[in-house]
């Protein structure tokens, strides 16, 4: 499986961040998947972020992460191609 994603530590916290479909956001799997995710970063928080068409983020995940990531540009992240066995 691959995916896009990042590990960013900002104000003492490290968290991860995974690229997901919009409609991920509006269902029952996000909270089960940010959990699965969750593992795969080594038990830090996920936050996941998708795009709409005109390529604006929006993310889901633990409001303080969330409410930082709103007040910066998308192209601040450290993306990177991720693969899971």
């Amino acid at each position: 499986m691959n995916f896009d994603g990042a590990v960013i530590k900002e104000q003492g916290i490290t968290f991860g961040i995974v690229v997901v479909k919009p409609h991920v956001l509006n269902s029952s799997d996000r909270e089960p998947l940010r959990n699965k995710y969750s593992i795969v970063f080594g038990g830090i928080p996920v936050v996941l972020m998708a795009q709409d068409s005109r390529g604006i983020p929006t993310y889901h995940g633990r409001k303080d992460i969330v409410n930082f990531l709103a007040n910066i540009h998308i192209s601040q992240i450290p993306w990177k191609k991720y693969t899971l066995n």
